[in-house]
């Protein structure tokens, strides 16, 4: 099993918010600053109906623990009549603090709710090329 650490936000039409981290090892010590941001700005700004953040900086050539290279799974409503472009510029702009102080890639799937397919898998990103396409 890959050392990651992700962790899940669903907010179901029923009100109930539960929070899954999928790496038990990780969750006890560590504490993600950065990826805490990351949840409480997106949440917060987009109201967001399903949220995954991904940290990929463990597949990357940074210092254990580093907070450098994110995937987010972002649904909002906010999104309804947005071309795509648009919605990954807002997250961007939202996001602009800390991309400018230490997040060096992200990758962003932002859909509404009826794009949506709970069931859907979030592909892995493909391993780290060295920055070179080598």
């Amino acid at each position: 099993m890959q050392n990651i650490l992700r962790s899940v936000i669903n907010i179901p039409a029923s009100g109930y918010v539960g929070v899954f981290p999928l790496h038990k090892s990780m969750m006890s010590q560590f504490v993600a600053p950065v990826e805490a941001s990351i949840r409480q700005k997106l949440t917060s700004q987009l109201q967001t109906t399903h949220l995954e953040i991904i940290n990929e900086s463990y597949m990357h050539n940074v210092p254990k623990n580093s907070e450098t290279h994110f995937k987010v799974v972002v649904v909002s409503n906010k999104f309804a009549d947005l071309p795509l472009i648009k919605r990954h510029r807002l997250v961007n702009d939202i996001l602009k603090q800390e991309l400018n102080s230490g997040v060096h890639a992200l990758s962003i799937i932002a859909k509404t709710p009826d794009q949506w397919n709970s069931s859907e898998q979030t592909e892995p990103s493909p391993n780290c090329r060295g920055g070179f396409g080598k």
